[in-house]
């Protein structure tokens, strides 16, 4: 089945994705990787602000290519979720609500992912350049010295996406496995 999601998130959509659904996210979202995530980190344990709105957003875990002539992003593709595993029970307790990635979530993002009602989503891999068709904006916002891992603000139009752990725990890649 497949259903078509605003972002940022509405806690009644994020209720109804089950595991295994095919979404299309329409709205706005944000990237950060390892670096970005490591300083957000870093900045909330001080106490300090960090340069997005958590409450109800999705990050995706991208770091672009530069973009090509009349384009607003290159190649697209989602990394290794696994990364982020370390910081993301923390920023989904301070509201965020989505990701998406690539690859296995551990039993202590699984266990936020719960406690918090929200979502993972997967894009597939190696499919950056069909991605970043759905980007219809990116901006900078934060962490420009970071390169390719500055956080950008993502305008995204039906940005394919599958819904690997569901606020409820059900795990595609378990499921999968279990067959």
């Amino acid at each position: 089945m497949e259903k078509h999601i605003q972002a940022p998130l509405v806690e009644e959509e994020i209720k109804n994705l089950k595991s295994g659904e095919y979404v299309y996210i329409t709205g706005t979202i944000y990237t950060a990787r390892d670096a970005a995530h490591k300083r957000m980190f870093e900045s909330i344990n001080k106490g300090e602000e960090i340069p997005m709105e958590l409450k109800n957003n999705v990050i995706y875990y991208m770091g672009p290519s530069p973009a090509r002539e009349g384009r607003p992003i290159g190649s697209a593709g989602p990394t290794t979720a696994s990364r982020m595993d370390k910081y993301a029970p923390t920023l989904l307790n301070l509201g965020l609500k989505g990701m998406i990635g690539k690859g296995k979530r551990s039993e202590e993002v699984k266990e936020a992912i719960i406690k918090n009602g929200c979502v993972y989503f997967a894009a597939v891999g190696g499919a950056g350049a069909l991605l970043s068709k759905s980007i219809k904006k990116s901006e900078v916002i934060a962490y420009d010295d970071l390169g390719t891992e500055a956080i950008r603000k993502l305008e995204v139009e039906n940005f394919p996406a599958i819904v690997v752990i569901d606020s409820m725990g059900n795990n595609l890649y378990d499921m999968v496995l279990n067959k």
